[in-house]
């Protein structure tokens, strides 16, 4: 007897994300919309569409960019290659004549009875996390309408205002009640269709986001919440320009595995990667792998090359040794680095000028040497430092501040070299097994410090990724490994914590 036939799969709805990018910046006073304000080396409105290129649950894009700015956001979409974003279309003068903009070409081309699901997100919110966008888009497989909050930690209260005397309170709600929204807000292209219809009919309609139509004009539509994330902040006052660039420094990134061995091979075979400081630890753990997978690598070190990284001419005759010899210059990565602790004022001179030379001056060096031949390959420089960078302190003067400058170093090279195609990185390991930590501090116990082999898994990582400007925490148990990317403003907050007891 033969089986009965299966039912046909349903088809997957579409899903596109809006991101509504009509601000004009005048709260943060500036003289162009706040979302092609750069934080972190890119434009504000480049970090929220990466974001959802990145989505596998997003099929596409359109952008509603304030009127007389779509050919700035079309030049970033160009240049950053965000294949997804398929529309830029000029916003209108309010929040609503914007959405009903988009409602209309997100209908144009759909067959009759076809619907889609809709993301309309806020250009001026960069942080937003695949977790929510996957939280948001699977909802929409039982509801129509889902806004995305978080609970208020202030007590709300409402006021009146009585003439000349101010404001006065009325209320104090219950704030366990009371929520803070934040976008995406996400919906089936149909209903809110119908919503802002209706909505067209009334003469006082007004509306600050798309959930309230909803709920105001389709009161039998539920609308569903779904938890957001306090990182999820959005850059509207000057203040939160700055709040916005540090989070991005601290937020953890999570460079994307390979798939398997062959992958590794795939993408370095032929490869040349010159590794300063490759004489042991993991410089010497990079070294080793990227040879396994094919590369052609040059580690060099002061006690195995007699490389002294603080010597420009060593620097720029090691890079020209390896182009000579292989024709080309993939990834220049740089380990090397001195430990002194003690107090500033007891520290000597010579001292003194040994940490500013290795710590400092020689990445500054071997970047400027690096140019010419990474502009060839559209390569990457790596830089390391330490998580003592978020924090100086005592006795640590010396390093952690060498160490929070390749930060600073990294972010304004990844800025300076975008256009030329190369990629600056800097990798940040906690406490790692490494002879020079145990120069510095001696033998610790067993299991409390990460593996010198781990930082170069996750360097090579780094390498082979698309990534550039960022920077990259290895921690024994990474939490952006495990939940697949930084998961919050309280996570940021601890691993600054945590970074504060690093070294």
């Amino acid at each position: 007897m033969s089986a009965p036939p299966s039912a046909p799969r349903e088809a997957k709805t579409r899903t596109t994300a809006v991101v509504l990018a009509g601000g004009t910046g005048q709260r943060v006073g500036l003289a162009i919309p706040k979302q092609l304000l750069k934080i972190a080396g890119k434009a504000v409105i480049e970090h929220t569409l990466t974001i959802f290129e990145r989505a596998d649950c997003v099929d596409d894009v359109i952008v509603l960019m304030a009127p007389g700015f779509v050919a700035d956001v079309e030049k970033i979409v160009a240049k950053a290659g965000l294949t997804k974003v398929t529309q830029v279309i000029e916003g209108g003068a309010t929040r609503n004549e914007t959405t009903e903009r988009a409602i209309r070409a997100l209908g144009e081309g759909l067959a009759d009875g076809e619907d889609l699901n809709v993301l309309f997100h806020d250009a001026v919110r960069p942080l937003l996390s695949q977790r929510v966008i996957e939280d948001c888009v699977a909802a929409l497989d039982r509801y129509q309408a889902v806004d995305v909050a978080i609970p208020s930690a202030d007590t709300i209260i409402v006021t009146r205002t009585h003439g000349e005397d101010g404001e006065f309170i009325t209320d104090v709600p219950d704030r366990s009640r009371l929520r803070r929204g934040q976008t995406p807000q996400a919906f089936k292209l149909s209903t809110i269709r119908r919503a802002y219809e209706i909505a067209a009919g009334d003469p006082h309609f007004q509306a600050t986001d798309d959930c309230s139509v909803v709920l105001r004009y389709l009161p039998d539509v539920p609308i569903h919440v779904v938890p957001g994330d306090e990182y999820n902040m959005k850059v509207t006052q000057p203040v939160d320009v700055f709040i916005a660039d540090k989070l991005f420094q601290l937020a953890s990134t999570a460079a994307p595995a390979q798939a398997d061995e062959d992958a590794y091979r795939e993408l370095l075979s032929g490869r040349t990667l010159v590794v300063f400081g490759g004489s042991y630890g993991i410089g010497a753990d990079i070294a080793g792998l990227a040879e396994r997978y094919g590369a052609r690598v040059y580690a060099l070190g002061r006690s195995t090359t007699g490389t002294h990284v603080e010597n420009p001419q060593h620097v720029e005759d090691a890079l020209a040794t390896a182009y000579g010899e292989t024709g080309r210059v993939d990834y220049v990565i740089n380990t090397a680095g001195v430990l002194r602790i003690g107090k500033l004022a007891e520290t000597d001179s010579a001292t003194i000028q040994e940490a500013l030379n290795v710590n400092y001056l020689a990445p500054v060096q071997i970047a400027r040497a690096s140019y010419k031949y990474l502009v060839e390959t559209k390569g990457q420089l790596l830089l390391y430092t330490s998580s003592s960078y978020t924090r100086g302190r005592a006795e640590y003067s010396l390093y952690s501040s060498t160490k929070a400058a390749m930060v600073n170093l990294t972010q304004a090279l990844a800025d300076e070299w975008a256009a030329d195609g190369i990629r600056v990185n800097c990798v940040n390991p906690e406490r790692t097994a490494t002879p020079m930590r145990t120069r510095a501090f001696g033998q610790e116990p067993a299991g409390s410090l990460l593996s010198s082999e781990a930082v170069a898994r996750t360097s090579l990582d780094v390498l082979l990724s698309e990534l550039t400007g960022h920077v990259v925490d290895v921690r024994q148990q990474d939490p952006t490994r495990a939940a697949g990317e930084a998961s919050g403003f309280e996570q940021a907050l601890a691993a600054v914590l945590d970074r504060q007891e690093d070294v």
